[in-house]
């Protein structure tokens, strides 16, 4: 177990009787010593304008029919109801408190789309841009912290191949299966932090070489995937003054920007679901390098908290942006929120009504 996960889980207990709070404090298991000045705000990491790698085949599974969860006239359209952003962590080879199995987020996905879900972005979400079949219902599933189980790849004779037992060959041998099923995940990415988790890898940790950092969200955003900030390297934001509080935060936009120039970042996310003292400073501020004068500013328009169940649709008067709750998978959580969003009432799931141009109530 690296080092990362061992303090994760050495913090799950002290966490757990806070997680309906959205300011749930684990301790800043991906903290390293911050550096005072750097351009990109990269903390050294190297690009490349190599061509996006192929995808290895996966293992054939039993798939659903393409025809399986299909919308119906049984379930009645209700374009108010909630959206399940479904937050994941390490995806590796164990199932615990903070990682999620390669099989069982396999299962998730069937599972899901059995169900009748669809994956949808928080871009899609903010924009109202929720296009889904009659009978339908979106889902974001968002991968925070940037780990190798995430996005990992393999090379072969010199070519580098998507893994396929990573959470990003799951998802495209998915789409593979399943035309409808999109490449809408979002990915709330680190630049600079320890324990392997550098834009999915960094310095052989779990055989991920430096050299891939940017080639790998260089081809997450040509594939569709969503690229979210989520810190430099994960410092709790309500520990450290206005300050710093930016500077984490426009470092780590400026790291993305440096691997996909002129990418549109337009969530963030709550490292460990804490918020700054100054709580507008998650979702806009500015920090100038010492070094070169210049000012990065940042400006947001959703904020991904850390729990609080399905979030509220976009045509939901309540709606805000800058709150947006959501579902921490482990265990059996997918299924229980999926059971609590058939169930009639306020917290009932979003369903579309097929039309774009109308709003289902």
């Amino acid at each position: 177990m690296n080092r990362f996960a061992v303090t994760l889980l050495a913090a799950a207990s002290a966490c757990a009787a806070t997680l309906a709070s959205v300011a749930c404090s684990n301790g800043e298991a991906h903290s390293a010593p911050p550096a005072t000045s750097v351009t990109n705000g990269n903390a050294g990491a190297g690009s490349s304008s190599a061509a996006a790698p192929a995808t290895s085949a996966a293992p054939a599974e039993p798939g659903v029919s393409a025809s399986a969860g299909a919308g119906s006239a049984a379930r009645a359209p209700n374009e108010l109801g909630r959206i399940p952003i479904l937050e994941y962590h390490l995806v590796g080879d164990r199932e615990s408190r903070w990682s999620r199995n390669y099989e069982r987020f396999r299962k998730d996905l069937e599972i899901l789309y059995a169900r009748g879900y669809r994956p949808v972005t928080v871009r899609q979400v903010l924009d109202k841009k929720i296009d889904l079949p009659k009978g339908l219902s979106p889902v974001v599933l968002v991968f925070d912290d940037a780990s190798p189980g995430q996005f990992s790849y393999i090379e072969k004779n010199g070519a580098l191949e998507v893994d396929p037992k990573s959470a990003v060959g799951i998802l495209l041998d998915f789409n593979k299966k399943h035309a409808d099923w999109t490449n809408s995940a979002v990915f709330c990415v680190l630049p600079a932090a320890a324990a392997g988790h550098a834009f999915f890898g960094d310095k052989g940790i779990d055989g991920q070489k430096t050299a891939w950092r940017f080639q790998k969200l260089q081809f997450l955003a040509k594939s569709g995937f969503e690229l979210c900030n989520h810190t430099l390297w994960h410092a709790n934001l309500g520990k450290y003054p206005d300050a710093f509080v930016q500077e984490q935060i426009a470092r780590g936009e400026l790291a993305i920007d440096s691997a996909v120039p002129n990418y549109k970042v337009r969530t963030f996310a709550l490292p460990l679901g804490v918020w700054p003292k100054n709580k507008p400073l998650a979702w806009g501020g500015s920090w100038t390098d010492p070094k070169s004068g210049k000012t990065k500013r940042y400006s947001y328009e959703s904020v991904l908290e850390v729990a609080g169940g399905p979030t509220r649709s976009p045509y939901d008067p309540k709606f805000d942006g800058h709150h947006m709750s959501r579902v921490e998978l482990f265990g059996g959580e997918l299924e229980k929120t999926l059971d609590a969003l058939d169930k009639p009432g306020a917290g009932a799931r979003y369903v579309s009504d097929g039309n774009p141009a109308t709003v289902a109530r």
